[in-house]
């Protein structure tokens, strides 16, 4: 049986990598650190209905001596570090601890591979964050990079930490340079869930308005599930490399405002208002990604619409609220 290691397992895409490892057969193991918060950290793990078929252990990316013992204890096959500080705007307010998370983290879990199991094969979530100011219309895997805040200067660090441990040492090391992806399972914090949440709210006479920071910024949006599969066809070609993955569509957060109130048959224009204080110092305007790489490499498309992503995230909104008032 394959055994894979997961950090941040108990995040979006770490639930649905467990979901999708486990129907491949896989024994799954997630890092998990410990906090004040430990009662319900695995929630989107039960949601999914696998939390009880997977081994959570104790560690923590900033602990090189936890990874180590991780790691000798465990021997995994394939490594996925999706351990991050990863929401953007708190990286301004927390830049040092994004720093040590986010990127050192990487190079703590890159070192403890090489000693323990340097056979294993490492997926990094790098993101398209990175590009940030971007120097092409459409971002592929030879892009320029340009980061416009703290969290994705950290994740470059880690990008290229990867790479240099991969022409370095010869390690099955792949970073997968993804795009916007969300799903019911995406935090409340992200504006893609603000919008989804919000419009489902105010459905149900719970609120009346909706206070979002830029309206025009544009993102490249796709489904979490099809992202997690990308993951896992990296680790399982012959040689490591660099994947863009993303839809090659590009919609701007009012657009997806409208569809979301739209599908609840509400006028966005009606509610939704800008709050300055939620703007971000450094904006990233626009994201578009070019996955062609993936698809001739990988085999790899999206399948999932954003208006059925948006859809199934409005219903989950509207049935989480509708249970609380029960």
């Amino acid at each position: 049986m394959t055994k894979a290691l997961i950090t941040g397992i108990t995040g979006q895409d770490g639930a649905y990598l467990s979901q999708l490892l486990l129907e491949h057969g896989y024994e799954v193991f997630g890092v998990i650190r410990r906090s004040a918060s430990s009662d319900i950290i695995g929630e989107r793990l039960r949601w999914l209905g696998v939390l009880d078929h997977i081994n959570l252990v104790d560690g923590n990316l900033t602990d090189l001596s936890s990874l180590i013992r991780i790691l000798q204890d465990v021997n995994p096959d394939e490594i996925y570090n999706l351990g991050a500080q990863s929401f953007v705007k708190s990286s301004w307010n927390q830049p040092l601890l994004t720093g040590v998370v986010t990127g050192l983290g990487v190079s703590n879990m890159l070192e403890a591979m090489r000693f323990c199991c340097p056979h294993a094969r490492f997926y990094q979530a790098s993101s398209s964050e990175m590009f940030g100011l971007i120097q092409e219309p459409m971002q592929t895997e030879r892009t320029p990079f340009y980061p416009r805040s703290p969290y994705a200067v950290a994740k470059l660090y880690a990008h290229w930490m990867t790479v240099n441990y991969r022409e370095s040492f010869g390690m099955h090391c792949s970073n997968g340079i993804l795009f916007n992806h969300e799903s019911p399972l995406r935090g409340i914090e992200f504006v893609t869930r603000r919008v989804t949440d919000g419009a489902a709210r105010i459905k149900l006479g719970l609120a009346t308005k909706l206070q979002l920071g830029n309206l025009d910024a544009k993102r490249d949006w796709g489904h979490a599930r099809d992202y997690v599969r990308a993951m896992w066809l990296m680790l399982q070609q012959e040689k490591p490399s660099d994947y863009v993955v993303a839809t090659g569509r590009t919609v701007s957060v009012r657009d997806m405002c409208r569809i979301a109130f739209a599908h609840v048959g509400l006028d966005m224009n009606d509610f939704v208002t800008v709050d300055a204080s939620l703007m971000r110092p450094a904006e990233v305007d626009v994201l578009l990604g070019d996955s062609s790489k993936a698809k001739e490499k990988l085999g790899w498309e999206p399948t999932i619409s954003l208006e059925e992503m948006i859809a199934e995230m409005v219903e989950a909104d509207l049935a989480r609220h509708r249970s609380r008032l029960k």
